[in-house]
Order: C-alpha cells, then structure tokens, then sequence
C-alpha cells in the first residue's frame, strides 16, 4: 500500500471520527424554548383567575350546583370555559371534558349527601405518544373549620385555587407548542371530603391503560408568609414518597440486598423537577421532602400513588395555619380565613413555571427504558444494560450515579445508542446507579433505577 492510500485512509478514518465527536458534541445542553415558557406565565392572568374562582363563594364539594354565580357547579363550569377557550385559541388543541363519579353518603365520613364528584380535564394530546400522560393538577374545592359546612363563605383563594389557576394559566402557556407525549391539564373535585376527585380519575385512567409518567399535584403554591413570621418567595417544597406502595414481596426483599429505597418513580420524578428548576430557575430553591405529603396529612397525588403511578405534591415552604381550613373572622387582632390578601400572585406565578418547565421538559423527551439491570458484583467497574427505546429521536443514553448517602445524582455520563456499558473504575458498592433516555433534542426521561442483576 502506497503512502498515498495510507494518508488517504488515515484521512477518512480521522474525518469520521471527528464527525462522530462533533455530533455528540452538539448535542443540546439547554432548550431555549424552556426559557420562553418561563418568560410567558403571567401573574395578571393567574390573579384574575384566583379572584374568580374565591368571588364563587364557597367551592365546598356539597354546595350549590346550579347557581351561575356560587358554588362548586359555577366554579367548575368556569374552569371548564377557562379551557375551552384555550382550545379554541390553539384551534382545538385541547379535548375538554368532565369526569365525575357518584360517591354515596355512607362511603366518607365528610359526604354528608349523596354527591357527583366532578372533575374537569383538558388533554393536549401529543404527536408521538398520545398515550402516555405527563399530569399537572389543582383542586377546585375549598372548606373552612367544618368541613361539613357547605353554605357559608369558604373563598380557598391559596387553598386551592391558586393550584388551580396555575393549572389553567399552564394550560395556556404551554398550549403554543406540540408535544410528543399527551399533557393534561386537571382540576380534580373533593379533595377536602377525602381526595374523591383523585380516586375516581387515577381509577379511570387505570382501566384505560394510561400510561401515566407523572404527576404534579399542585396544592397551596401561593402564600409567601408563613405562621412562623418567615417570609420567603423563592423556596418550595416537593414531597415525594420512597417507593410504590405497589411493589411486590420480591421487590422489597431485592432491596434488602440492593438499596433503592429512596429510590422509587415518585422520587425519581422528585429529583427530575429538582433538576430542571435548577438548570433552568436558579433563583428558586426547590426543597426536597422525603415524606408522601405534610405529616398525618394527604394530597391528592396519593391516589395515584396508590395505583402505582409516580406522583408529587409541589407546594409553598411556609404554610399559614391561620389562612387555611378557617372560618373568616378576627380574634385577638389575628385575622383568619383563606382570603385574596393572603395570596402573592406572582410567586404562584414562578410555581406555576416550575410546573410548565416540567411538563414541557418530560412531554419533548423519549420514553424511559422499561427495564434497567445491573452488574459487578465483587469487580472494580460496574456494568449496566438496559433496553433500548424504540424511537428514531434517540441520541443515546446517560448513565447517572451518586453516593448512597446524598439526595441528588451527582454524576454522570452520556453514551450513544447502545444498550449496555462499563463504567470502569466505579465500584458498585459505593455507589446508586440510574439510567435516562436522551433524545435528539437534548430533553431527558426520569432517570430508571435498576429493577434487576445479571453476570
């Protein structure tokens, strides 16, 4: 072989290689659309929708249904109209509907009539994946000291319409874009009288075979001024439980053996928003609660939970007791009651962002690998493989790891396409382990903890 072929091939050999560095290289590290979403969640928009929905009166599960102007039945027919009127911008992007069971009497201690617990849904549906639901939700009931009380006044302008509104103002904001996954926009009824509204709709979506990938459950996300006397406008919480209350005998003794117990879809998906608000929203200080919810306390991302689907409650850091489940009134110069002078706008406004950045984020990224397994036992590399995703957008893979002691991923690692790698040098030992999809577009899946060891 002449020198001449000999440089030609060398050529070629370096030229492909650099084309190869080059792609991976130019793999996007941040989406500039994220950054716009931000930009376009308005505190105007959700200040009027809060005040709407506190002007009904009382949103009480059990009050009145067929006024125009109070009660659960006008609150919900608003939102209802909120959505449809977004659709109708977005030329029918949205699928606008009512949900609702019928919850007799006897089945809770706080149903004092039989009632029609009705929810109210909007699905943007996604291009690629109409089946598989990225969920962000609000509750549209309020109560004060008795919950039982369904006539007098119950505004619930942070409990919960500020989660509401957000809903609807996400709505809005992200219905200007086309997704891959389906997005649902959710305002979810009796929650006060025992989290019916959840219940029925995580039931519905189960025997539907919905693919559910996450769920946000947005509950109080406008109060900066705590009963503590902290004022703070930058800090939330997310709560997150550690593992499915679904997983078998199996899985929980291969724990005992493996780890992993903070390391369940809830938490995963915890971690995912810790992790987008932080690239994206460094000025907010999302705090992680290894706790299903407030102590002796539910939300209604816990029926999701139930049924085995990865659900969170993201929420204000400092409650005020005086502003929640009270009647209004003033004892000792202490002003009770869930009114518009305790809401700041344009903090709902950033939780509100918090969850569009996130649903955007998971709705734009390829689906996680369904299994993810593990190897290296008593070996200085850890191996891991996984199954591979079905879908041409896919660049590769990032294999994540952190230390056993430590809440976030630390480290990582992005591969190309293939289904299996060393990580030379890691020990198992010390180290938990996770693997996301990565798609072309630079988004990411929730990160997929082993399920399973092999040789």
């Amino acid at each position: 072989m002449t020198f001449r072929k000999l440089s030609i091939n060398a050529y070629l050999i370096f030229l492909f290689s650099f084309v190869a560095t080059a792609q991976r290289q130019i793999l996007p590290q941040t989406d500039m659309r994220i950054y716009d979403i931000i930009q376009a969640v308005s505190s105007d928009r959700i200040e009027k929708d809060i005040r709407a929905l506190a002007n009904f009166g009382t949103r009480n599960t059990l009050s009145d249904t067929v006024s125009q102007t109070r009660g659960i039945g006008a609150a919900r027919r608003f939102i209802k109209q909120e959505f449809d009127e977004i659709s109708k911008s977005c030329k029918g992007c949205l699928e606008v509907s009512y949900q609702k069971d019928f919850v007799k009497k006897e089945e809770g201690a706080r149903i004092v009539n039989d009632v029609w617990i009705v929810n109210v849904v909007a699905i943007q549906r996604g291009t690629k994946y109409p089946n598989r639901y990225i969920i962000m939700s609000g509750d549209i009931d309020s109560r004060i000291s008795d919950p039982l009380n369904y006539t007098d006044d119950s505004p619930g302008a942070n409990d919960n319409a500020s989660g509401m509104a957000g809903t609807i103002e996400a709505a809005r904001v992200l219905s200007k874009y086309q997704f891959e996954s389906s997005i649902v926009y959710l305002g979810l009824s009796g929650e006060e009288q025992g989290l019916f509204g959840g219940k029925g709709f995580a039931t519905a979506a189960k025997e539907k075979g919905w693919d559910i990938i996450g769920v946000l459950n947005n509950d109080m996300i406008g109060n900066i001024e705590g009963v503590d006397g902290v004022i703070d406008n930058r800090t939330f919480r997310i709560f997150s439980e550690p593992v499915p209350p679904t997983e078998t005998e199996k899985e929980r003794n291969a724990r005992r053996f493996t780890g992993g117990e903070v390391d369940g879809i809830s938490r995963q998906l915890a971690r995912y928003v810790h992790k987008q608000v932080s690239d994206y929203m460094p000025e907010m200080n999302p705090m992680m609660v290894y706790r299903l919810d407030r102590f002796g306390r539910g939300g209604h991302h816990r029926p999701f939970n139930d049924l085995g689907f990865p659900g969170i409650r993201i929420m204000e850091a400092h409650e005020n007791y005086n502003r929640q489940h009270q009647d209004i009134r003033v004892e000792n110069g202490i002003k009770y009651g869930d009114v518009i002078e305790g809401v700041n706008f344009d903090y709902a406004k950033k939780l509100t962002a918090v969850n569009a950045i996130n649903l955007a984020s998971l709705a734009w990224a390829p689906p996680a690998s369904e299994k993810v397994e593990i190897a290296g036992v008593v070996a200085p590399s850890v191996k891991l493989r996984w199954q591979k995703v079905n879908d041409p957008n896919v660049a590769g893979y990032k294999i994540y790891w952190r230390y056993t002691t430590e809440p976030q991923w630390q480290f990582s690692r992005f591969v190309d396409d293939v289904n299996e790698f060393t990580l030379d040098g890691i020990v198992i030992d010390n180290f938990f382990f996770g693997v996301a999809t990565v798609g072309k577009n630079g988004h990411e899946s929730l990160v997929v903890f082993p399920s399973g060891t092999y040789r």
